[in-house]
């Protein structure tokens, strides 16, 4: 089978889960191979990328690949790209994801596609573009296939790989220094999960009306251990951070479950969340948009059924 080579997204030596939807998908057109950049580096990250499909695992675990922005990563695909002939190259669309696909794209003039939501035979890929409004399908004509594909289009399924790890040397050309990290600040984590790898998401909107109402979002989250997120004008209002929002200019989520409250459905947001498995909407407006895609909805104020249904729950605990 062809070889497809996977760019790992890790953070502190752990994979994440974007990684191991790539890998699943990767295996789906032929054999599976993960590429590590940067330190960090483990038997058992190792052990994870094989539990789901790595066939074989590139390791270039230097510290001055991630000591520059961005184009040592680029580089080493490229590399990889030359020595290897991979059927196409997967990485995730995320800022720095797309940016690498980019630089490869030049580096091996080869044809790139973003954002997809899908990929098939032929690596024809589904995009879905104005808003989610339109969905198109695309494919590259040159080159070995580029394509940065969104984060929770697909879900990760586990089925072992044999993981064969080849260690690979690569020094970033003068090009690829010129732009150097200088300092790094670590962001606080806090107790909630990652909005993009959440199984639960409480979202809100223009509805929860100001930052201080974001309160009673929140404590519903925090009852059922869920990620909060946040519609384009909420965060536009800065009622709440603008890394919460969940839409088509910010975070794309796939949850089990997803509770939008006060959210009237704009295709804008709906693009970034219409794949959750189960959707559940609070609005007191019956003919919010927003009612379309969701498998229960609640017509009342937002204020009084989110205490209630917080409630609830911890009555239940």
């Amino acid at each position: 089978m062809s070889e497809i080579l996977v760019l790992v997204e890790h953070v502190d030596g752990e994979v994440k889960k974007v990684t191991l939807e790539l890998l699943t998908l990767a295996r789906t057109l032929g054999e599976a191979s993960a590429v590590w950049a940067g330190p960090g580096y483990s038997e058992a990250a190792k052990a994870k990328l094989a539990e789901y499909g790595a066939d074989k695992v590139y390791v270039a675990d230097s510290d001055e690949i991630v000591n520059y922005v961005v184009a040592p990563k680029a580089e080493l695909l490229a590399k990889l790209v030359g020595d290897k002939s991979p059927a196409a190259v997967l990485v995730a669309a995320t800022t720095e994801g797309k940016e690498v696909a980019g630089r490869l794209a030049v580096k091996t003039d080869s044809g790139v596609i973003t954002d997809a939501v899908g990929l098939g035979e032929g690596f024809v890929a589904d995009q879905s573009i104005f808003g989610g409004g339109v969905n198109v399908r695309s494919r590259v004509t040159k080159g070995t296939p580029i394509v940065a594909v969104r984060p929770n289009s697909t879900a990760p399924v586990a089925a072992a790989g044999a993981g064969a790890e080849e260690k690979v040397e690569v020094a970033p050309s003068d090009a690829a220094r010129a732009a150097k990290i200088v300092e790094r600040v670590k962001e606080e984590k806090g107790a909630r999960p990652e909005l993009t790898e959440a199984a639960i998401v409480v979202s809100g909107g223009r509805g929860v009306g100001s930052a201080e109402n974001f309160a009673i979002i929140e404590k519903l989250a925090d009852s059922i251990g869920a990620a909060v997120g946040a519609s384009r004008a909420a965060t536009d209002a800065k009622w709440y951070p603008h890394q919460f929002q969940v839409g088509q200019t910010g975070k794309t989520v796939s949850p089990q479950l997803y509770i939008a409250a006060g959210i009237s459905g704009a295709i804008q947001h709906r693009a970034g969340m219409q794949t959750s498995k189960t959707i559940i909407v609070i609005n007191k407006d019956p003919e919010a948009p927003i009612f379309e895609i969701a498998d229960f909805g609640v017509v009342g104020d937002l204020f009084q059924v989110v205490p209630q249904l917080t409630e609830e729950i911890e009555k239940r605990k």
